[in-house]
């Protein structure tokens, strides 16, 4: 199974912000990054998982590590809702990100994902390289 790790970074929220991933099969590493000029945390976040998945379109299935709940947490509970109320919240106001939350749901239903929870800045080798990616394309745009 391929395993990805992914992170967004923001310097300044919005503000320039980058977006990394680093996947593996067990033998081979591959590392992506890009950034863009106006944006927020959130969305970094966001870019990264659809950069990867876009990239790991070979795949049926993949592992996604993130250290972010917000995407963990959308994936696996609130897109459901999210797309039966027209892409409104439960307080019926627009989904935020909408966008990359509907480009990201069309990814997914064409790969298999285990989404893996991870605690930021604790250690783990690619959480810490994806971090280093990503705050290192949002500084190339300051």
């Amino acid at each position: 199974m391929l395993k990805i790790w992914t992170d967004g970074s923001c310097l300044g929220n919005p503000g320039p912000g980058g977006w990394a991933f680093v996947a593996t099969d067990g033998k081979n590493i591959a590392e992506r990054s890009g950034g863009e000029q106006n944006t927020t945390n959130n969305r970094m976040e966001l870019m990264a998982v659809i950069r990867a998945l876009t990239a790991a379109h070979r795949h049926s299935q993949v592992e996604i590590h993130t250290d972010s709940q917000y995407v963990k947490n959308g994936m696996q509970s609130w897109i459901k809702n999210w797309r039966k109320n027209n892409w409104k919240t439960a307080d019926k106001k627009p989904v935020k990100n909408q966008d990359l939350w509907q480009k990201l749901d069309e990814l997914a239903n064409d790969i298999k994902i285990h989404w893996v929870w991870v605690r930021g800045h604790n250690g783990e080798e690619f959480n810490e390289r994806c971090d280093e990616l990503a705050r290192g394309a949002a500084e190339k745009l300051k």
